[in-house]
């Protein structure tokens, strides 16, 4: 078959969804029922909506022992307070599939335990806001309090960790003419994405209709069919907008099923929306980590051994271990002795979740320092280290890589740096009263995939809907799979309508992990060849087509015109094909699993960093950053960069900014606000600039990505870090890097 032309697919878009957004007219699951407008199908908003706030445990462990409704009851427009003491019993069924953990997930009303600080303990609906948020400021709850444990570095971790092993580290480091040993530390971090998490929740009989924030449509319909024993097919959430997430609208959260409990007791479609302070304990957050390094090379830099032992915290009743943070250890660097232990230290706090990055992030930090420690103690160029210490395959497996331009991003990254003209002495650089340094960092990220399901129709008027379940939260779904289609349909964008966002589309995968232009990606792309192939042999078979008895391999389509590959002249478009045959659509359903593979698959990426320190104040501010970055082929150059630079954004947060702050005498969280909670703003923002390496990698998906929203973020606070080390001569080990570390 002839290739067919790619017009859209490379080209730098704005979002089609854009205008919709910066216009107001995106509706997200607060906004509702605001909006006289209908949903998919022509469903209709929901009418009479009442308020639910949540009422919050005031300590931060124990039991319940009494709780006071009377005052909240008794205010005006109170439907009903909830509490565990006139909750039903909910069956709470096993549900595996919604990426609940190992553990007993939380269950909201159905006993008197307090297991952290924030737990939801009683529920207050009202016919206002106004209402509902005063009753229930009148809830008064009792407690037999216990002091809980919150501590990361005073918990012991739990029994049984995870290890991994490779030849004889310990033997190794005996060895090793050099040796290092390290222990770094990482702040829990939380999401804070714009939008507050919010559910929508109606019920009619039986069934359920769910409007909801969330990174996959299928996780609150799974979780609430198995809260409230009912079937999945009876649930229908829809969720065409996020309002940015980075992982903490993956799961389902209890929220949800508090939401969908006073809809049902009330008997009335109940909108409940968390405040940004019950982000905090409300929904998951990154982890805290420690993370002791131990490692040996020769004299020449090449390592021959390396030891990490993690310990991470998690809650007291489900285990959260994250994907991926052992990694890097195992296969990052040639190393042939590696040895790893990974703890998780329960505690009583509520369950963390995947933030951006999972695992990898929380690992590059430690290594990426200890390489540049590594490279400062020999005298070594930190990117000529890493050259030194390339793999030829994935050690951990033993297979080989898909595709690895590291070396590239090495070289192309040095060069537009400018990393020739550094000074590698620490405390060489001064522009004025600054410090400056530069520094660097390796990331990583799997390529991740999974089946899916898209269906395609084909107008005669010749425009295109394509649907899937999948979700937008930021990264540009909605304008991506616009260009897949359009280029597969032969169509101009604009004549291409994608949709998104209902369990009543065809089903598609977890949007994160980077996996979605892969997986959903692959499904559009098979749905409009499919409808294609139809036209096309529609086509030949009419003897009324310019092009019948033509070889279906010679036509391609541009411009919504089927046409001979070497006459364009010989053709005819959609709209006559389909008017002519009396079909008014065609249609398929696209499908893509991803086949076994025998390599190992990542994206890669070099991050460059430039800072200034204070030398009096030791205030830190970045000043120039550079990502390169091997992904794959890049649907749109134009998101692609949105995500760089957001990612880059969300590392200096990280790297300088992002802390939780808990007290651990009561488990509370101090600065549970954006006031406190410090996030970049555009003064934290300097020049940011990503580069992406030509190349596709054909082995993990027929679109030939490799993902990218992920791995942009990885190598960002530690080559932050490390640019201090330069600046300053001062290793910090500890994030964020503070003023007072500095001083």
């Amino acid at each position: 078959m002839s290739p067919q032309p790619q017009a859209a697919v490379g080209a730098p878009l704005s979002r089609v969804d854009g205008r919709l957004k910066v216009t107001g007219q995106a509706r997200y699951a607060a906004d509702l029922p605001h909006a006289r407008t209908t949903s998919r199908g022509g469903t209709p908003m929901p009418d009479g909506v009442v308020h639910a706030v949540v009422v919050d445990s005031s300590v931060g462990l124990g039991r319940v022992t009494a709780i006071d409704t009377r005052a909240a009851e008794a205010h005006p427009g109170v439907l009903k307070v909830i509490h565990h003491g006139n909750a039903p019993v909910l069956p709470y069924g096993p549900n595996p599939g919604s990426l609940n953990l190992p553990g007993r997930r939380l269950r909201v009303f159905q006993d008197d335990r307090v297991l952290f600080h924030g737990q939801p303990v009683a529920v207050v609906v009202a016919t206002t806001l106004e209402a509902a948020q005063h009753a229930a400021s009148l809830v008064k709850a009792d407690y037999d309090a216990e002091r809980p444990a919150t501590d990361i570095t005073d918990a012991p971790p739990a029994d049984q960790p995870r290890t991994y092993a490779r030849g004889d580290a310990e033997a190794a480091l005996r060895a090793a003419p050099v040796r290092l040993e390290m222990t770094y530390r990482t702040a829990r971090t939380h999401h804070n994405a714009m939008e507050l998490h919010a559910t929508v929740a109606q019920w009619d009989g039986d069934t359920l209709t769910l409007w909801d924030k969330t990174q996959w449509v299928q996780s609150p319909r799974d979780e609430l069919a198995a809260n409230f024993g009912i079937p999945a097919e009876s649930i229908r959430v829809i969720s065409p907008f996020v309002g940015g997430a980075f992982g903490n609208a993956a799961r389902a959260w209890p929220h949800i099923t508090v939401a969908a409990l006073a809809a049902r007791e009330v008997g009335r479609p109940v909108k409940l929306v968390l405040t940004r302070r019950q982000l905090y304990f409300g929904v998951g957050y990154r982890p805290a980590y420690e993370y002791k390094v131990r490692l040996g090379s020769d004299r020449g830099g090449r390592l021959t051994a390396m030891t990490h032992e993690l310990r991470a915290e998690t809650s007291t009743y489900e285990t959260f271990s994250e994907r991926g943070v052992t990694a890097p250890g195992q296969m990052l660097y040639t190393t042939p002795n590696v040895a790893q232990t990974h703890s998780t230290v329960p505690l009583d706090v509520n369950t963390p979740t995947p933030m951006r990055g999972p695992g990898y992030s929380s690992a590059a930090f430690p290594i990426e320092s200890a390489m540049d420690e590594l490279a400062h103690e020999l005298g070594i160029d930190p990117i000529e280290l890493r050259r030194r210490n390339e793999p030829e395959n994935d050690q951990s497996s033993g297979r080989p890589f898909s595709t690895r331009r590291l070396r590239e991003c090495y070289t192309i990254g040095a060069r537009e740096f400018g990393w020739s003209r550094r000074d590698p002495r620490p405390r060489s650089t001064r522009d004025g009263d600054w410090l400056v340094g530069t520094g660097m960092a390796t990331a990583l990220y799997d390529t991740l995939r999974a089946p899916g399901r898209a269906s395609v129709r084909l107008d005669a008027d010749g425009t295109a809907l394509v649907e899937s379940s999948t979700s937008d939260m930021g990264p540009g779904t909605y304008t991506s799979m616009t260009q897949v289609a359009a280029d597969a349909l032969g169509l101009a964008v604009r004549n291409v309508t994608f949709r998104l966002g209902d369990t009543d589309m065809p089903t598609a995968p977890l949007h994160g992990g980077s996996l979605t232009m892969a997986s959903v990606g692959s499904t559009v792309q098979d749905g409009c060849d499919k409808v294609r192939q139809q036209a096309i042999e529609l086509a030949v078979g009419d003897e009324d087509s310019p092009l019948y008895g033509a070889d279906a391999e010679d036509i391609v389509v541009r411009g919504g015109r089927l046409h001979m590959t070497d006459d364009p002249a010989r053709g005819e478009t959609y709209r006559r094909l389909l008017t002519r045959n009396d079909r008014t659509h065609l249609e398929a359903l696209g499908s893509w699993t991803p086949g076994q593979s025998r390599s190992s698959m990542y994206a890669y990426g070099a991050v460059f960093a430039e800072v200034g320190v204070d030398a009096r104040l030791g205030l830190v501010r970045v000043r120039r950053m550079l990502g390169v970055f091997d992904a794959g082929r890049v649907i749109s150059p134009k998101l692609a960069d949105s995500q760089a630079i957001g990612a880059m954004t969300g590392g200096i947060g990280a790297a300088l900014l992002e802390h939780t702050v808990t007290d651990h005498r009561d488990g509370r969280i101090v600065n549970a606000n954006l006031a406190d909670y410090l996030v970049p703003v555009n003064a934290d923002v300097p020049d940011l600039r990503a580069i992406y390496v030509d190349g596709r990698d054909d082995e993990a998906d027929p679109l030939g990505v490799k993902g990218l929203g992920e791995v942009v973020l990885v190598g960002v606070a530690p080559a932050i870090a490390n640019a201090v080390f330069h600046a300053t001569g001062r290793r910090v080990r500890e994030l964020p890097i503070t003023a007072e570390s500095l001083l």
